[in-house]
């Protein structure tokens, strides 16, 4: 049987209890799976208390000439289950033995090359309860803002695990963005022996990832409020790290999002970082079409223009492909 779902004012006073997760889905405007995952995942007796989120949705045009782009990093709780095995590493774990699932513990941020590392974190009280909904909301203010969002791990990690908060606290989707995986390009393009955040920056000279054990995690999730803010310090610090990694790999990146889209400026500009200090360099081949290619003076990427230069009379032969 369905949980039922009580509707609250922002201000926290009841005003109805729905009689069915139909009814609710109607009124409140989500579809009906989003009220009854987040129904079925709260621990209070009685049912869902649900209200309306205070997000920000102001769609003026920004200020400035370019996207923004942030740069992120989340923390999360280990699960904790029950295993029987002698072989841990062979257990398997069905959802009768979890004792607890995952949530977010801090998150860090920073607009690319501007100073403020800003970030929030659970309170003793909301880590014992696992209720990482106001942090989850303030997160998902940020990203509403953002054009360009950049994780290490972001498709494997980050951004599933962020998405999943939002679905689960009620949340609707943000604003369109893009997102560059920094691990993903990192095993993609080069060889490094590890591709982890720490080994990386130590072949560019950068400082190394802040020392921790499990301990902190565990003092964590029971609420030690001095953890929580030792795990934030550590978060933003891995911003920091990632921001100058990121600069250091952005030159490479393959089909890097545009960003001289962002702005109306009719000048030549990088792809990479909307630079317009350009030098040209060599041409791009492709079987029909040449065309210029301009290096940045201020990355280092290469962009390439989007007409070709060969003559439209000249008829061009290509080779047959499967023969």
């Amino acid at each position: 049987m369905s949980k039922p779902v009580y509707k609250y004012s922002e201000e926290g006073k009841f005003i109805c209890k729905y009689q069915s997760t139909t009814q609710a889905a109607r009124d409140l405007g989500f579809d009906e799976s989003t009220i009854r995952k987040a129904a079925d995942s709260n621990k209070y007796s009685g049912g869902f208390l649900w209200k309306r989120h205070k997000v920000e949705t102001n769609n003026a045009e920004p200020e400035y000439a370019g996207p923004r782009i942030l740069i992120l990093d989340i923390e999360t709780s280990p699960c904790q289950a029950f295993i029987f095995s002698t072989h841990v590493w062979k257990a398997t774990i069905t959802p009768d033995k979890m004792i607890s699932d995952w949530f977010m513990l801090s998150w860090s941020a920073k607009w690319l090359e501007e100073g403020e590392v800003f970030s929030d974190r659970l309170s003793g009280e909301e880590a014992i309860d696992e209720n990482d909904e106001r942090i989850t909301l303030s997160l998902w203010n940020v990203i509403q803002k953002s054009d360009i969002v950049i994780c290490h791990n972001a498709l494997g990690f980050d951004i599933p695990n962020i998405k999943t908060r939002f679905i689960i606290h009620g949340f609707p989707p943000p604003s369109t963005f893009k997102v560059i995986d920094t691990l993903q390009i990192a095993r993609k393009e080069f060889g490094f022996t590890y591709n982890n955040l720490d080994s990386i920056a130590k072949h560019f000279g950068i400082s190394q990832k802040i020392g921790t054990t499990f301990e902190l995690w565990k003092k964590c999730i029971h609420g030690d409020d001095e953890a929580l803010a030792e795990m934030e310090y550590y978060n933003k610090h891995d911003v920091e790290i990632l921001e100058l990694v990121y600069l250091k790999l952005r030159p490479w990146v393959k089909s890097h999002a545009n960003t001289s889209l962002y702005n109306d400026s009719k000048e030549k500009q990088c792809s990479h970082c909307n630079s317009t200090n350009l030098t040209i360099d060599k041409y791009f081949y492709t079987n029909t079409g040449k065309y210029p290619t301009y290096r940045c003076n201020e990355c280092g990427a290469i962009s390439r223009g989007r007409k070709t230069i060969l003559d439209r009379s000249k008829e061009i032969l290509v080779s047959i492909p499967g023969r």
